[in-house]
C-alpha cells in the first residue's frame, strides 16, 4: 500500500487501511518522534474516558468483575 506526501506535506491514508484501523473522519493520530520509522496512533481522547468512567457503578455495585461481564455481555462458555 503507498501514499504520496502532497506538497503542503500531507498524505491520504488509503481506504482499506482505515477500515481496517477502525479510523474515521475527525480522528486525530499522534505520531512518535522517536521511533525509526513512521509510527502512528489513535490520540486517547481523556476527556471522552472520563465521560463513561463510573456510568454502571450504582447499577453493578457489589457484583465481581465476571458478574459485570455477564450482565454487560451475557454468560460466556469456556472450552
Amino acid at each position: 500500500m503507498q501514499a504520496t506526501l502532497t506538497s503542503k506535506g500531507q498524505i491520504t491514508l488509503p481506504a482499506a487501511l482505515r477500515r481496517r484501523l477502525g479510523l474515521q473522519k475527525g480522528d486525530v493520530l499522534e505520531f512518535d518522534e522517536t521511533a525509526p520509522f513512521l509510527k502512528a496512533t489513535r490520540a486517547f481522547d481523556r476527556r471522552a474516558m472520563l465521560a463513561v468512567v463510573g456510568r454502571g457503578a450504582r447499577k453493578l455495585k457489589g457484583k465481581s468483575t465476571a458478574q459485570w461481564l455477564n450482565d454487560l455481555r451475557g454468560p460466556v462458555e469456556l472450552p
